[in-house]
């Protein structure tokens, strides 16, 4: 994965040994190296390694020494260094290397340090957010699999921030079933900031072939009805597959693309999309996606100003067991998450419970990074029963903000959703929920709004302060500090909640709209203690998946060869 200016990323997460991490670095230079560790994207309190080829010079390091020369290279352009540490080190100054998000920092000087300690860097640096125990693997396939692709033509991008594209595709037709075994990107050149994410979606199997061939921004007013009967679809392992070329299986999907135009650059035409991969080798399973979490709607509210909110999305016990009990009561087989939010989010955890005991999570990043979002793989496949039910937790900052968030679309709105790639599929694409929204607005002093609701946001009726405002409007007229919103965090929390619990064909499950509490926790989960100088993490053997929901892509390149020299390596950390 080539990164910038020069600097390659082999990243040999040589997990032979699975205590350790082994990464190649490869820069385009003759002179230092700097990497590290991090969770801000700021140097401060960054576990930093230094290296370079040179003679007869020694960097100062640390009293524990932790990061451990494996091997290193240079000639006269590039300088090869490979070094290797344990994931928990047990050094205040060292960072664990775990599962969340991590974003590394790199840095070089084309001169070694010197006697006075390493020349600053200059414009000679970066950032990049990686899943360091997540890692793409990548998938071997003899060229004579089929495949066909699903890419816009000649979409014009809106000068704003925020863009979703829908284009409706006809899959092929095949004569028997057959399985989607790959998705690849297929990204214009130049292009790769600009498209944020993809989303593919199988949609309902009784279209005709007059749908619209014309793209359409997604959710706009005068977008084609058929565009809203869809549900999401995904690339899955090997020993699971997308179903195509049965009666169940969509005839027609629908690719929506997320543009991101942050400085609403004018003229950008767009050529994007996806691969699929497809054999009739059958797979021993279909498999399925659920979105589980909150619902996407202004009820899901946010204040300003606040370092850290939380908000719960629900998949009920009572939306999985009527599902579960009515097409697989042995129960489902989860393999994926896609962890989801906005540029607000700052971590992310899917909780997992049986019969009110909290089970392991079944994915999470505390250092939500909103452009890298990515599938984790589970070490070990978690399996869904009638009696369980699902928490999708989210943490926000909005200390920089001065008006109430909302969910929405847009990336200045919030989400919290998790994408649940499982097996074998069956008739559920959604379980969420949403708080009441009567209670939020109780909390603000609202006291009667206009009945019966016409307009959307509806219209408070008193307190005076309030009268003929929208609910959004009183929310932002309230005047939050710290403790009213903290206050307010903990009233949400424990709100009663609306059950989303849906079908394919937008059919629901008789669930739907019903209100549930809350669940109590009987036995918090408690996580091994981190064994020191030993991994506690292994990694799933099969990652093949490069993009599909959300994902980061980058062209790889291979590395040149380098004339072997002596090596200085320095772990230093900052506190």
């Amino acid at each position: 994965m080539r990164w910038s200016d020069g600097i390659t990323d082999l990243m040999d997460m040589s997990l032979s040994k699975l205590q350790q991490l082994v990464m190649d670095r490869e820069v385009q230079t003759a002179g230092y190296v700097g990497f590290s560790f991090l969770s801000t994207g700021a140097m401060a309190a960054a576990d930093i390694i230094m290296g370079g080829v040179a003679r007869g010079r020694e960097l100062r390091k640390d009293a524990q020494q932790d990061y451990h020369l494996e091997y290193a290279m240079e000639n006269s352009t590039h300088t090869v260094i490979e070094f290797a540490r344990e994931l928990h080190t047990c050094d205040i100054n060292d960072k664990s290397i775990m599962e969340n998000t991590v974003r590394v920092i790199w840095a070089y000087h084309h001169e070694d340090v010197g006697e006075a300690g390493p020349k600053y860097h200059e414009s000679n640096h970066g950032t990049k957010s990686l899943q360091l125990l997540n890692p793409e693997k990548t998938s071997m396939l003899s060229t004579a699999v089929p495949y066909f692709d699903l890419v816009n033509q000649d979409v014009p991008i809106p000068n704003k921030g925020t863009t979703y594209w829908c284009q409706l595709f006809k899959i092929p037709r095949l004569q028997e079933k057959h399985h989607v075994i790959k998705v690849e990107p297929v990204i214009q050149k130049g292009h790769e900031s600009l498209v944020h994410h993809m989303l593919l979606y199988q949609c309902s199997s009784n279209f005709s072939d007059s749908v619209p061939d014309d793209g359409h921004e997604c959710y706009h007013p005068n977008m084609p009805d058929a565009f809203l009967t869809c549900e999401t679809a995904f690339s899955y392992p090997p020993h699971v597959g997308l179903s195509l070329g049965t009666p169940l299986d969509p005839h027609y999907v629908l690719l929506e693309v997320h543009y991101d135009n942050p400085t609403y650059k004018e003229g950008l035409i767009d050529n994007s999309g996806l691969r699929l991969f497809y054999t009739a080798d059958i797979r021993k399973y279909d498999a399925g996606v659920i979105e589980a979490g909150l619902w996407v709607s202004l009820f899901h509210t946010i204040p300003p100003g606040l370092p850290d909110f939380r908000s719960e999305g629900h998949c009920t016990l009572e939306c999985l067991e009527e599902a579960l009990e009515a097409e697989k009561p042995s129960g489902i087989h989860v393999f994926a998450v896609l962890l989801h939010a906005h540029l607000a989010g700052r971590g992310i955890r899917l909780c997992h419970f049986h019969k009110g005991e909290e089970m392991r999570l079944l994915a999470y990043d505390d250092n939500f990074d909103f452009n890298f979002q990515e599938f984790q793989y589970l070490k070990e496949e978690q399996t869904i029963l009638p009696g369980d039910n699902l928490i999708t937790e989210c943490r926000y900052n909005t200390k920089d903000r001065a008006r109430m968030t909302w969910g929405g679309l847009s990336t200045g709105n919030e989400m919290c959703l998790s994408y649940i790639l499982y097996y074998p599929r069956i008739n559920l694409t959604r379980c969420a929920s949403i708080p009441d929204i009567m209670e939020q607005l109780q909390f603000i002093g609202v006291k009667e709004i206009y009945r019966p609701v016409t307009t959307w946001a509806f219209i408070i009726k008193s307190p005076k302060q309030y009268k003929n405002l929208s609910f959004m409007d009183a929310m932002n007229k309230f005047k939050w500090t710290k403790k009213e919103g903290l206050a307010f965090n903990k009233l949400v929390l424990s709100l009663p909640v609306n059950v989303r619990c849906s079908k394919t064909d937008n059919a629901e499950w008789s669930i739907q709209g019903m209100t549930a509490l809350p669940p109590d926790i009987e036995r918090p989960y408690q996580a091994e203690p981190l064994v020191y100088g030993a991994s506690s993490s292994s990694l799933h053997g099969n990652v093949c998946l490069e993009l599909l929901l959300s994902c980061s892509w980058a062209a790889h390149s291979a590395p040149g060869a380098c004339g072997p020299n002596s090596v200085l390596l320095g772990d230093h950390g900052f506190p």
